[in-house]
């Protein structure tokens, strides 16, 4: 498997492969690099980014304020498709806990009055 860390600006070409059972990462110019070559290869996780309705119309940006499995994340905007929330509305404020059954909260990312 080929991809680019994002760990740094440096933005390594990884290389990742398993060989004789182990995860062997190449490409990398810093331990972050195969740490996170192995993540991405065992357990890819993402933040989600999205809009929820606003029941007056209208629509307030969230995110998921840690790292949801890449397998989760249809789950997980099959529930925000459903998320009505109405104003007043602060940066912060948990729009669903435990979104998806993912250990994550889904966060508004802007202000609504």
């Amino acid at each position: 498997m080929k991809t680019i860390c994002i760990m740094c600006p440096m933005g390594c070409p990884l290389d990742i492969n398993k060989v004789d059972g182990k995860i062997v990462v190449t490409g990398n110019t810093c331990k972050r690099g195969e740490i996170y070559g192995t993540q991405e290869f065992t357990a890819p996780k993402r933040v989600v980014t999205s809009l929820v309705r606003l029941t007056s119309g209208g629509v307030v940006s969230v995110k998921t304020d840690g790292l949801v499995l890449k397998t989760l994340i249809p789950e997980v905007l099959s529930e925000i498709g459903k998320l009505r929330l109405s104003a007043p509305l602060k940066i912060g404020d948990v729009a669903k806990e435990n979104v998806a059954g993912s250990g994550v909260n889904l966060v508004v990312t802007e202000d609504i009055k």
